[in-house]
């Protein structure tokens, strides 16, 4: 299930990046991560990787699609598009031909709870790949030629996703769990919204939320922290001291059971399930983290895996994973299956969800889930990308910058115990379900327990 279009990354897409910081260690494991300060005081973790002449960063913002103003969804979105066409003294046309010219790759992205960035180029063009992120960042231009060409792109996906089952799932089970919460809008923004945003909305946002006393930023490469603390400044040391970032509450995921379905023509019903998580640092995090492996996270190992599909053949793939937010948790998964299955489906679903929730996992599945786990930690992140990744993910979740050698510890230390009382808090309620299809047996319940801010 994915809330994005083109570049976007969204709910889903910011989780998976967890998960993958979480269950995987950086290939340069033994080399430690550096904090590293620049002169102006702008702080980033680095590891220096001279094995090829590439630099790769990722940084972030606090804000993102939460940012949004009220009634205009897809603001962050809009502008994450815009920053890459035209700043400073370049024309959108100009501003592209340098970064192909150079080979540089340079993106933007509004998560639920960050606006993103990321910056990849050859080590003799650093100086004019961080110049031009600069520029995107200070000086974007929101041209009207471009806000409308960039416009129309969006609209398009929206109309595509009106009649994609996968969206509509998706952005159902959205409103499903958080209601009017900032988390329960699309964060690409609707049919309706997208056409309401005005220039001066693209410049405030930006305004708002681009500034240093939020930002966050990984490093990979081949550079010297001498050098890099002059880029940084370079690039960042120009933005706004703090954010004027708008309060966004707490909020627990509607409780469960709640059932909605969209009537769809489509030869695939799709099912999009959930409920409310677990915080990244609730206690019982760690113990989450190895139960859900065992009901959804695993692949061809999960339990959910072989009941829908090696055993019953209701699915081709069938996955769920744990989602932390900022202000929130769930626990999500999504299948697809033919319409005339998807009753059966459903129910095997909520039966298995159902069994891990009453007894919990077995001893051997405890056990081969931590040999996994820890197996992982010694896999390598085969990129300098995904390496920066995973570490601003591992800061977005304020984690210590050892935490990867940490990490199997914590894993051991999970129990029977802690496995059984935490399958018992995640799944002992039931789902959030929203089907979309031709299922007729599919009938919608009207959801009777709006979600609570705290």
């Amino acid at each position: 299930m994915t809330y994005s279009i083109t570049r976007r990354t969204a709910l889903i897409g910011g989780a998976c990046a967890a998960m993958l910081a979480l269950s995987s260690a950086p290939s340069q494991a033994a080399a430690k991560i550096q904090h590293v300060v620049s002169p102006g005081g702008i702080e980033a973790w680095f590891v220096q990787d001279a094995t090829v002449p590439l630099i790769a960063m990722e940084y972030a913002f606090s804000g993102g699609a939460s940012q949004d103003p009220t009634g205009k969804p897809g603001v962050g979105n809009l502008v994450a598009d815009l920053l890459d066409e035209g700043s400073g003294d370049l024309d959108s046309k100009t501003y592209h031909e340098r970064l192909d010219r150079r080979a540089i790759e340079l993106s933007f992205a509004a998560t639920r709870d960050h606006f993103r960035g990321s910056l990849r180029m050859l080590k003799d063009n650093k100086d004019e790949a961080y110049d031009l992120l600069r520029m995107a960042l200070t000086s974007a231009h929101f041209e009207p030629t471009d806000v409308e060409r960039i416009r129309a792109q969006v609209i398009s996906g929206l109309r595509r996703d009106s009649t994609n089952p996968s969206a509509l799932a998706g952005r159902k089970f959205l409103e499903l769990a958080f209601g009017d919460h900032p988390y329960g809008r699309q964060a690409t923004g609707t049919l309706e919204s997208v056409p309401k945003i005005e220039i001066s909305d693209l410049k405030d946002y930006a305004r708002r939320v681009i500034a240093r006393d939020t930002l966050r930023i990984a490093v990979v490469g081949d550079v010297d922290p001498d050098t890099l603390g002059k880029l940084l400044d370079k690039t960042f040391g120009g933005l706004p001291a703090k954010a004027e970032l708008t309060p966004i509450p707490d909020v627990v995921a509607t409780k469960p059971p709640q059932r909605a379905f969209i009537p769809l023509d489509v030869p695939q019903t799709v099912v999009t399930f959930g409920g409310p998580g677990i915080n990244r640092h609730d206690p019982d995090f760690m113990a989450a983290y190895v139960v859900n492996h065992i009901l959804g996270g695993g692949g061809l190992s999960s339990r959910l895996y072989k009941e829908v599909r090696e055993k019953r053949g209701l699915a081709y793939s069938i996955y769920e994973a744990l989602l932390w937010m900022d202000h929130s948790s769930l626990f999500i998964g999504n299948t697809g299956t033919r319409a005339d299955r998807a009753g059966e489906t459903v129910e095997a679903i909520d039966r298995e969800i159902r069994r891990i929730a009453e007894q919990g996992p077995t001893q051997q599945e405890l056990d081969e889930a931590k040999s996994y786990l820890k197996g992982s930690q010694m896999l390598a992140l085969d990129t300098s990308s995904k390496l920066a990744q995973a570490m601003l993910q591992y800061q977005l979740d304020k984690l210590p910058i050892d935490y990867i050698e940490k990490r199997n510890a914590l894993v051991d230390a999970v129990t029977l115990d802690d496995t059984k009382r935490v399958a018992r808090k995640l799944w002992g309620d039931g789902l959030l379900t929203v089907i979309v299809g031709r299922a007729p047996q599919a009938a919608a319940q009207p959801v009777s327990a709006p979600p609570k801010a705290n």
